[in-house]
C-alpha cells in the first residue's frame, strides 16, 4: 500500500473525528440550551435583576453568576442567533429550578418581570402614601413626604432595590401629566383660576363621598357654592386641619365647627389653602366639567350615598329624615 493512500486514509478518519467532534458539541450546545437547567441553590426558584442598559454578555454573566444558566457564553450566542439579543427587557425575573436555558431567554425577551406594586388609593394624602413607601421592603433610600395633592392614586410597578425617591417621582409625573391633560379640556366659565385650584377641590370631593357616581354631582354642588358665593361647608376640610387627614376617630365638634382655622370652610369662604387629600382621575374630571345643576345642598341619606337638594327648605326636609335615622341606628332600631 502506497504511502499516499495511508495519507488519504488517515486524512480522512481524522475529518470523521473532527465532524463526530463537532456534531457531540453541537449537540451538547442544543441540549445545553434547550434541556432542563441547573437546579436553584436555595428554594424552588432563583431571582435577578436585569439592569436596564446592560448588555447580552453582562446579562448572561448575571444568570451564570445567579446559576440559572451554566454558560453565560452560549446564552450570549443563543440570544444573538435567536434575534432576541435587541430585545431583552430590564427589571426582576424569578426562575423555577431547572429552568431552560431558551425558556429563561424567551421570559427576558417577553419582559415576564416579577409584579411588586404600591397601591395608593383615592383619598389619601401624601403623608399616608409616604408610609407606604417607606414601608415596602422592596425599596431603597429615603425621600421627603411630597407635598398633598401632588401624587395621582393608582397601582404602581416598582423594581425591587428601586429608590423611593424614585417611586415618588412617578407618581408626581403622573399626577402633572394627567392634571396638564384634564386642565386644558376643562369646561369654560369655571370658578377656578389654577389647576392648584381644580386640585383643591377635586380633593374635598373625594373626601366627600365614597359613591363613584355621586362625584360629579357632588363637584357641581360645590361649583355652584362658589359661583354664589357661599361657605363650602365641609366637614373633611376642618378635619385636614386637625389631623392632616388622618382619621379623627370621632365627630366634629361644634367648637371646631366654630374655630378660626383657614381649614374651616364653615366659616372661610372659598377654597381652603390647598388639597386636603390626593384625588383621583375621577375627581379631578368632575370638579373640570361638572354636570349643569341647580343643586347647591346634600346629606347623607342613610344608605352610604346622599340626598340632593336645590333648596334650603327641601335640605332641610333631608336633613330631618337623616337625623331620624341617626336617631334609630342609636336607639338599635327601635
Amino acid at each position: 500500500m502506497s504511502r499516499r493512500r495511508i495519507s488519504k486514509r488517515a486524512a480522512g478518519g481524522g475529518a470523521l473525528i473532527a465532524l463526530g467532534l463537532a456534531l457531540l458539541i453541537a449537540l451538547a450546545g442544543v441540549w445545553t440550551y434547550a434541556g432542563p437547567g441547573p437546579k436553584a441553590r436555595e428554594g424552588a426558584a432563583t431571582n435577578v435583576v436585569v439592569e436596564r442598559g446592560q448588555g447580552v454578555r453582562r446579562i448572561g454573566q448575571s444568570l451564570q453568576a445567579a446559576g440559572v444558566v451554566t454558560s453565560a457564553d452560549l446564552f450570549a450566542v443563543a440570544a444573538r442567533l435567536t434575534g432576541a439579543a435587541g430585545k431583552l427587557k430590564a427589571g426582576e425575573y424569578e426562575f423555577a429550578s431547572g429552568t431552560s436555558m431558551a425558556q429563561v431567554l424567551a421570559d427576558i425577551r417577553a419582559g415576564k418581570v416579577v409584579r411588586r406594586v404600591i397601591a395608593i388609593p383615592e383619598g389619601w394624602t401624601s403623608g399616608m402614601a409616604l408610609d407606604a413607601v417607606n414601608a415596602s421592603p422592596d425599596l431603597t433610600g429615603t425621600v421627603a413626604e411630597p407635598p398633598e395633592g401632588s401624587l395621582l392614586p393608582d397601582t404602581y410597578d416598582i423594581q425591587r432595590g428601586e429608590p423611593r425617591e424614585a417611586v415618588i417621582q412617578r407618581m408626581r409625573d403622573a399626577h402633572d401629566k394627567l392634571l396638564a391633560e384634564l386642565w386644558a379640556a376643562r369646561q369654560p366659565g369655571l370658578p377656578l383660576r389654577t389647576p392648584e385650584e381644580a386640585v383643591t377641590l377635586a380633593s374635598i370631593v373625594e373626601k366627600e363621598t365614597g359613591v363613584a357616581a355621586e362625584r360629579p354631582r357632588v363637584a357641581a354642588i360645590f361649583i355652584n357654592r362658589l359661583r354664589a358665593g357661599m361657605l363650602l361647608q365641609s366637614d373633611p376640610t376642618i378635619i385636614y386641619g386637625l389631623t392632616k387627614g388622618r382619621p379623627l376617630g370621632r365627630g366634629i365638634r361644634a367648637s371646631e365647627l366654630a374655630a378660626d382655622s383657614p381649614w374651616n370652610s364653615y366659616k372661610v369662604a372659598g377654597l381652603p389653602p390647598g388639597p386636603i387629600a390626593n384625588p383621583g382621575r375621577a375627581s379631578l374630571e368632575a370638579v373640570l366639567n361638572p354636570p349643569k345643576t341647580s343643586d347647591l345642598y346634600f346629606v347623607a341619606d342613610g344608605t352610604g350615598g346622599h340626598a340632593f337638594a336645590s333648596t334650603y327648605e327641601e335640605h332641610e326636609k333631608n336633613v330631618q329624615r337623616w337625623r331620624e335615622i341617626e336617631r334609630q341606628r342609636a336607639s338599635g332600631g327601635r
